[in-house]
């Protein structure tokens, strides 16, 4: 229900390629490290969002999606489920046209608030599996 395949291939394939990675840093044990690895070479722009703001893959960090001075098309969420909310929040007050859930990262209530606010969402998916089945 929450990552249906319509969906997941409207994020990868029509809604833009910027995207802010909510919970990336330089540390490469990191899942996002290397899901960031993997959205690069698919063509898109990683923005990491760290609390330490570090450049990651070449791109410069910024401490939240709100002190990134340009749009943002894709919010992927890589921090706890109960840090995640808030982030989706910011996601729609950014303007983001997408909030991408990681594996294991799941809230309802966030969830049907950022599809109410007219935002595509995927819950409890990563984006590294999905676009080699996509074809």
């Amino acid at each position: 229900m929450h990552s249906d395949p319509a969906t997941v291939r409207k994020i990868l394939t029509e809604l833009g390629d910027t995207w802010a990675v909510v919970g990336l840093s330089s540390n490469q044990q990191r899942a996002a490290y290397g899901v960031a690895g993997v959205l690069q070479r698919y063509g898109k722009r990683v923005i990491p969002v760290h609390p330490k703001a570090e450049s990651v893959h070449g791109e410069r960090g910024f401490p939240t999606l709100s002190a990134i001075p340009f749009e943002i098309d894709v919010v992927d969420v890589f921090v706890n489920s109960d840090l995640a909310g808030p982030v989706a929040d910011e996601a729609v007050t950014i303007g983001a046209k997408a909030v991408w859930f990681q594996l294991d990262v799941i809230d309802e209530a966030a969830y049907e608030r950022t599809r109410a606010a007219g935002l595509a969402m995927v819950m409890d998916r990563c984006p590294a599996i999905e676009i080699p089945r996509l074809g």
